[in-house]
């Protein structure tokens, strides 16, 4: 008997400004999904609260994640409401994002009876589901050189291993 082909999950990274952090995760998730033979299971994109619509990544998160053999390949966009209903996860790098959806979308978008398809989650509660406060926030590395990109790299790394646990045990 023939397996049922199920539609690849879509998974959406939101920072800020979609030149750092969520370009990196993007590129750190669709790199792990290849090496785990996950690519074809997944849907993967990356946006911004503010982006900078069709700017490049930062220069630091394209040098480390170059360090690790990864190529960063989109442009950075704005997220959009569509976004909450095209994609199953939407996840979030901080707590400051993670207010402007809850503005975008209002309340009644959140929890069991949520009109959209989405679920929302900060990205550090992959890592820890009872982290709380600023344990919840991904930094944002500008201002902190390379060694801030490669801290925010090795953090994005294990998340983005925990979410692919996540996916694989599901299918």
């Amino acid at each position: 008997m023939a397996a049922i082909a199920t539609a690849p999950r879509g998974v959406l990274f939101v920072c800020y400004a979609n030149i750092c952090r969520s370009p990196l995760a993007e590129g750190i998730f669709r790199h792990r999904a290849r090496e785990r033979g996950l690519e074809d299971q997944v849907r993967i994109d990356s946006a911004g609260v503010s982006a900078w619509a069709g700017a490049d990544p930062h220069q630091l998160s394209v040098a480390v994640a170059a360090e690790h053999g990864i190529a960063l390949e989109g442009r950075a966009r704005q997220l959009i409401r569509d976004d909450f209903y095209t994609f199953d996860e939407v996840i979030v790098m901080d707590r400051l994002v993670h207010g402007e959806i809850r503005r975008l979308l209002g309340p009644s978008a959140f929890g069991p009876q949520a009109p959209i398809r989405a679920e929302i989650r900060l990205f550090r509660r992959i890592l820890d589901p009872r982290a709380e406060g600023r344990e919840l926030d991904v930094a944002d590395p500008v201002g902190g050189g390379i060694e801030g990109f490669r801290a925010i790299y090795h953090l994005l790394e294990a998340g983005c291993d925990r979410l692919l646990d996540e996916i694989a045990a599901d299918r």
